[in-house]
């Protein structure tokens, strides 16, 4: 009797994964493709993976066969560069009935993730994603009712000479600098909180509000929930409270707040060291400019009587800030510089050039036009849009979002000069048209096997793509494109699926998102709070593993490196460099790991919250309002498996809301995430 063929020989080595799929699921009337994978250059090169004839997709609950059909080979079976892989395509948009399937090779024994169709698959990971901002938050308690009790920590940076009594950079000993500076935001993996990059995620998250309205509940679990007000309003406030704070008297903006984090990891409430603040700056002022003169906008059409005095105050600081930057356009602050001497203050530099700072002043006078109507600021935008590289140099690039997004906010108010507001719809779509751009182009050529196609991987890869899915997404949203909206819609959605695991780790690139649906997310990333050796160290090896929602930076071959004095100056270098990420096709160099100097694993691993605000803008687009109370409540079911994770209302599972009559929206099965263990 003959024996089983050879691995070789049957089509399938190694584990994989070989086909992909968005992990938390896909809305009913959008493209469904799972990618199939073959391995040839990189780290798993070694795997080999030969799809059958058809595949199928099974409904879980059922297990029937809902779907058949034949895979398509991408590029004629040609290797991808940026991935190392040949590919397969399998498009099952066909199917769009709500539930929980999987994508099955039945003739190589072959299963993808489990993923759902439904019209709201991604509401529960918007919620997760907007938390992380309530674990980024300094000088707030995170109590075990919000935060889960794995995350609980007391308000972090409030002791003596900590945040509400900061003193200047070098001036530490001198009790006349001193400033209440408490609030904000942490703003990555460190404690710092940097006043430029701070407003951008007010105006990001403002926009993320006014772009899609009707998703934004008052239900996330936050400690303002319940009040009335959305909750990404609230979480919104938390940094525009800071801004105000770090505003001077004379309409400038301080730049910075430098905060220590915990010797050897752990909690943010265990960092003890002084907080000392750098001098106001002129990015920052014009920065702070736009984030006041958009919440004044945003605030004040609440109509609520609480929030009128709130924004009206806003609107008043914005033009103490425009005046100041306007008569003081060129005054830098350079933090952790030793030669300005300023070392140690803070870790990244938001300090910028000329052409950085006339950015912020284009984008600081539109957000004041848009709430003001004052002609001067529409003078000052008609007669320095053009500067900008998208009319100058044709040139639109995702990196470039902090300007081109602004001007095409510009082009859509009503009052907006028609000439100017033509000039910028006019060339954004015909650059983004281009055959030989990033956009259209990229999908024409099918550039990309996993169809979320970026030029180069490197630090913060995965900002960048939710930057590019909005950049789509944008086109619907203003009217730019001469494609439909189904593939406007499309072509911003692939950006999502390869964040949410169709790319070729199989990955999931939100932390700790088990319990919401992913069977591959984030085990660990570079964060003061979860660091490598504490409790929070590793969903899979620690006591609590890290929170959940975290964007990570990405895949990035073209900056990762270890310190260039290993190997030999710790026992953790090893006798090479750690490939993936090191030396691996673009799309391939990544790892989970959070391992500090000298494995340097920041520019892999390390969250951004300019990465996180990219990508909820872009997600909130995709997420539809629950339409019964019933839905509602089974959006915020909690599911748990072995260890605690937080939810927006923690409620026993109920079987029968799976049975929930309503075309609209597909409720969470996650209990089948229990797995038979």
């Amino acid at each position: 009797m003959a024996g089983p063929l050879p691995a070789m020989l049957s089509g399938l080595v190694g584990s994989g994964p070989f086909i992909v799929v968005d992990q938390f699921g896909y809305l009913p009337g959008l493209k469904k493709m799972a990618v199939l994978r073959n391995p040839v250059n990189g780290f798993d090169s070694a795997d080999q993976y030969i799809p059958g004839a058809t595949l199928q997709v099974v409904n879980t609950a059922t297990n029937s066969v809902v779907f058949s059909g034949s895979p398509t080979p991408w590029n004629s079976g040609a290797v991808d560069a940026s991935s190392g892989d040949s590919a397969w395509q399998f498009d099952f948009s066909a199917v769009t009935v709500p539930g929980t399937y999987e994508v099955v090779d039945a003739a190589r024994n072959l299963r993808s993730a489990r993923f759902e169709i439904g019209a709201n698959v991604y509401r529960p990971v918007l919620v997760q994603a907007v938390r992380t901002f309530f674990y980024q938050r300094a000088g707030h308690a995170k109590l075990a009712q919000y935060a889960g009790a794995n995350w609980a920590d007391s308000a972090s940076h409030m002791g003596p000479l900590q945040d509400s009594q900061a003193r200047r950079y070098n001036a530490a000993g001198d009790a006349s600098t001193q400033r209440d500076l408490r609030g904000g935001w942490y703003d990555a993996g460190d404690f710092n909180k940097y006043t430029s990059w701070g407003a951008g995620y007010v105006v990001d998250l403002l926009h993320a509000y006014t772009e899609n309205e009707s998703v934004w509940t008052d239900d996330f679990n936050l400690p303002e929930s319940g009040n009335g007000i959305p909750d990404v309003l609230d979480e919104v406030k938390w940094g525009l409270d800071w801004l105000v704070r770090m505003q001077n008297g004379d309409g400038s903006v301080l730049s910075i707040v430098g905060l220590a984090s915990a010797d050897g990891g752990g909690r943010p409430s265990a960092a003890t060291r002084q907080s000392l603040y750098g001098d106001a700056s002129t990015s920052a002022t014009l920065a702070s400019a736009a984030a006041y003169a958009y919440g004044a906008q945003v605030y004040a059409s609440l109509n609520t009587p609480a929030y009128d005095a709130y924004a009206a105050d806003l609107a008043q600081r914005a033009k103490r800030a425009w005046d100041w930057a306007i008569a003081n356009p060129n005054v830098l602050f350079y933090n952790n510089d030793a030669s300005r001497g300023t070392a140690g203050l803070g870790a990244g530099q938001q300090e910028t050039n000329d052409e950085g700072r006339a950015s912020l002043r284009l984008a600081a006078a539109i957000y004041l036009y848009a709430l003001t109507g004052d002609a001067s600021y529409r003078n000052y935008v008609d007669s320095h849009y053009a500067e900008v590289k998208m009319m100058s140099s044709w040139w639109l690039s995702p990196y470039d979002a902090g300007v081109n997004r602004p001007l095409l906010y510009y082009a859509s108010l009503p009052g907006a000069t028609a000439s100017v507001a033509q000039n910028i719809r006019t060339r954004y779509t015909e650059l983004w048209e281009r055959p030989d751009y990033a956009g259209w182009g990229a999908i024409a050529d099918q550039r990309d096997p996993y169809r979320a196609h970026l030029d180069s991987y490197h630090w913060g890869s995965n900002g960048i793509k939710a930057q590019m899915g909005g950049m789509f997404a944008d086109q619907g949203l203003y009217g730019l494109s001469q494609h439909s909206p189904a593939e406007i819609a499309n072509a911003g959605a692939a950006y999502l699926h390869y964040l949410h695991g169709v790319n070729p780790l199989g990955k999931a690139y939100l932390s700790n998102m088990g319990a919401y649906g992913a069977e591959n997310s984030v085990d660990q990333f570079y964060h003061s709070w979860f660091s490598d050796g504490t409790a929070w160290d590793s969903v899979r090896d620690s006591q609590y593993g890290p929170a959940p929602g975290f964007l990570v930076g990405g895949p990035n071959n073209t900056q990762y490196d270890w310190d260039d004095r290993c190997p030999g100056i710790s026992p953790k270098c090893g006798p090479a460099r750690p490939s993936p990420p090191y030396g691996q096709p673009g799309q391939k160099a990544y790892k989970d790991f959070n391992d500090s100097w000298p494995l340097n694993s920041w520019s892999v691993t390390e969250n951004s919250n300019g990465y996180q605000t990219g990508y909820i803008r872009l997600l909130a687009r995709y997420v539809a309002m629950p339409q019964t109370s019933q839905e509602r409540a089974a959006v915020r079911v909690q599911v748990r498996d072995d260890r605690e994770v937080p939810a927006a209302i923690t409620v026993t599972y109920d079987r029968s809301l799976s049975n929930i009559p309503s075309p609209r929206w597909s409720p969470p099965h996650r209990s089948y995430l229990y797995r038979e263990r």
